[in-house]
């Protein structure tokens, strides 16, 4: 998202309806992605993760507010893909797009960072950017559907909590990859390029396996989280969660792997499950890692600090000077009063 126009150019004459193409197109793509795989739950057709929900929620934290009728347009277009859209499209359109301005609401109330880099940051975008926020698109989606004969009342909360989990889906696979690659640094470390790839072969190896294997080996993909999670915090684990929870899509809407055997109510709560408790594993966990490794640098630093400090005064000097204070900091006077 964030290589498609440079920030700059967006205050140019021009820059906004640019902003604006572009992000829709991004929300087509990933919406035509997401068609891709379906599972029909009480006659209506709904997908296991739904990427529009974490591009549209990428997108708004990039340019702001105001490219809010992109994602309206990426919605209508999508809607249009599937077919002449009738009466019920107003209603799924307003659920799809409020829902994501709502998310970015929530976050920036809490005092989200983009790089969650502290477990509040992680816990932000899943309870109130994943969670919450989408019950909007859930409910106006499937509510309209009801309002207009296309599915039975008693369908509503199956339906609905399809619905819903596939929008939580994805913002939380997709939306940390986007806020990741905007913030990533290219080309990386080449000290880090050996285990990389051979984190990226056995992953290679792993997640096939599990998705696929008629017995169940779901659980395999754990160490490989935490692995990913340890040496490379969030660009490793949510990479390896993306990867996984696709191939887990795919295996499920083929019915086979872990997945045969089983209807689709089964199929849907086995896979939403697994995807759930993955992300959150692979998010949380990786906030966590990456908070306990900025204090420990703080720490290391503030130490190095005071014993240069110390070195100074045990040799009669004078200590180097200290940064100038921080605005609202309030300097000492001379005497050592309060």
């Amino acid at each position: 998202m964030a290589a498609v126009v440079p920030y700059q150019d967006l205050r140019r004459p021009g820059g906004y309806a640019v902003q604006l193409v572009a992000v829709a197109a991004c929300y087509y793509g990933a919406a035509r992605l997401g068609l891709m795989r379906e599972l029909a739950v009480e006659g209506a057709v709904v997908t296991p993760i739904w990427p529009p929900t974490g591009v549209a929620v990428a997108a708004l934290m990039f340019f702001g507010l105001a490219c809010w009728p992109a994602i309206t347009v990426g919605a209508l277009l999508a809607t249009w893909s599937l077919g002449t859209p009738g009466p019920d499209v107003v209603g799924i359109l307003f659920g799809q797009t409020v829902a994501p301005v709502v998310a970015v609401l929530l976050l920036r109330r809490s005092g989200f960072r983009p790089d969650i880099s502290r477990l509040r940051d992680g816990l932000a975008l899943v309870f109130l950017g994943a969670l919450a926020a989408t019950t909007i698109s859930a409910t106006f989606g499937v509510g309209v559907l009801v309002l207009t004969d296309k599915l039975a009342p008693h369908s509503f909360w199956t339906v609905w909590l399809a619905w819903w989990v596939g929008d939580a889906m994805g913002v939380l696979l997709v939306t940390p990859v986007l806020l990741l690659l905007r913030r990533t640094r290219w080309p990386p470390p080449l000290r880090r390029w050996k285990e990389a790839t051979a984190l990226a072969v056995v992953a290679c190896a792993i997640v096939p396996l599990a998705a696929y294997s008629s017995i169940s080996l779901l659980f395999l993909v754990y160490p490989l989280i935490i692995w990913a999670a340890l040496r490379f915090q969030l660009a490793g684990s949510m990479l390896c969660a993306l990867l996984t929870s696709v191939l887990a899509t795919v295996a499920a809407t083929d019915a086979v792997g872990a997945f045969a055997g089983l209807n689709r109510i089964e199929v849907m709560a086995k896979l939403q499950a697994f995807n759930g408790a993955m992300a959150l594993t692979a998010l949380l966990l990786s906030a966590v890692i990456t908070e306990q490794r900025n204090t420990r640098r703080s720490v290391e630093q503030a130490c190095k600090e005071l014993v240069e400090v110390l070195a100074h005064l045990t040799a009669g000097e004078a200590p180097p000077p200290r940064p100038p204070p921080r605005s609202g900091d309030r300097p000492r006077e001379p005497g050592g009063g309060p």
